[in-house]
């Protein structure tokens, strides 16, 4: 069976949406530890800031190397599953954190 475009953009939209979901509940957590104050919090903080450009250079070299593939749609699929598999440990880690 060949992959059509709408099932690209169908793909590209869960993923988006998956990623949202998760980023909300990721920021929830973090204010919340935030809001705490104390030493946790410095390095929930530290880690926050750290983690971006991490990130973002892994991404940068994945795409690079064609890790992600050569298509546009693939190359976004890939990118948001590239963050939302950290965004998700990240509300993983937060959440255990809070219990």
């Amino acid at each position: 069976m060949v992959r059509s475009v709408y099932d690209d953009l169908l793909a590209i939209g869960r993923e988006s949406w998956l990623l949202a979901g998760d980023a909300v509940a990721v920021i929830a957590l973090r204010s919340a530890a935030l809001a705490e104050g104390g030493p946790d919090a410095w390095t929930e903080a530290k880690r926050m800031v750290a983690e971006k450009p991490a990130a973002h250079l892994a991404l940068g070299l994945a795409l690079i190397r064609g890790r992600m593939g050569w298509s546009p749609a693939k190359m976004l699929h890939g990118s948001l599953s590239h963050y939302r598999e950290r965004v998700r440990a990240n509300r993983t880690r937060l959440a255990r954190r809070g219990r």
